[in-house]
C-alpha cells in the first residue's frame, strides 16, 4: 500500500464526518464524499506537490457541497415557482432532536457553520482553512470570531465563550 493510500485512508472518515455535518444526512455526506473522491482523483495532476493532501480534499468536499446547495436552492425556486408552494419548513423530528447549540448552529449562515466545523470539530490549522477558502490567514480569523459571535447571539448567551475556543 502506498503513502497516498494510507493518507486517503486515514482522511475519508474526516471528510464523511465534515459531509454529514454539512449536509445533514447520511446517504447524502456517502454521495457528497464519494463525488469529492473522484473529482480529487481525476484531478490528481493538477494539485500541487508540495499542497497539504487533507486541505486540498477538504477544499475539493466544501466546494462541491456549495455547488450542489447552490444547484438544489435553484431547483426549490423553479419547483416553488411552478407549483405555487412552499416545502422550505422545518421538520417536526430536526426541531424536537435539536439541542439550543444545535438549534443556533442551525441557524448559522453555511459560510460560518462550515468555518466552525473545520476549526472546531476537525481540528483544521487557520493556515489549512486558509487554503481550504483560498482566503488569507487573518480573514480566517476574523470571519471565524464573527461565527463565534453570531452563535452566542444566536443562543441567547447559553453557550459560553470559552468552550467555543479551540485554537491550533
Amino acid at each position: 500500500m502506498s503513502e497516498f493510500d494510507e493518507q486517503l485512508r486515514e482522511i475519508i472518515p474526516r471528510l464523511r464526518r465534515f459531509a454529514v455535518s454539512l449536509t445533514r444526512n447520511s446517504s447524502s455526506a456517502d454521495d457528497l464524499v464519494q463525488a469529492s473522491l473522484e473529482r480529487a482523483l481525476s484531478g490528481w495532476g493538477d494539485k500541487r506537490a508540495d499542497g497539504d493532501l487533507r486541505a486540498w480534499l477538504f477544499s475539493i468536499l466544501y466546494r462541491q457541497f456549495l455547488d450542489a446547495h447552490r444547484r438544489s436552492r435553484r431547483y426549490a425556486r423553479m419547483l416553488e415557482f411552478f407549483t405555487g408552494r412552499d416545502d422550505a419548513e422545518p421538520s417536526v423530528e430536526r426541531t424536537v432532536i435539536a439541542q439550543s447549540t444545535l438549534k443556533a448552529f442551525d441557524r448559522l449562515p453555511t459560510e460560518q457553520r462550515a468555518l466552525l466545523l473545520m476549526v472546531s470539530v476537525e481540528g483544521l490549522t487557520y493556515k489549512e482553512v486558509a487554503e481550504i477558502l483560498d482566503v488569507p490567514t487573518g480573514t480566517v480569523m476574523s470571519r471565524l470570531s464573527r461565527a463565534r459571535q453570531a452563535l452566542r447571539q444566536l443562543s441567547d448567551g447559553e453557550i459560553s465563550s470559552p468552550s467555543l475556543r479551540i485554537l491550533k
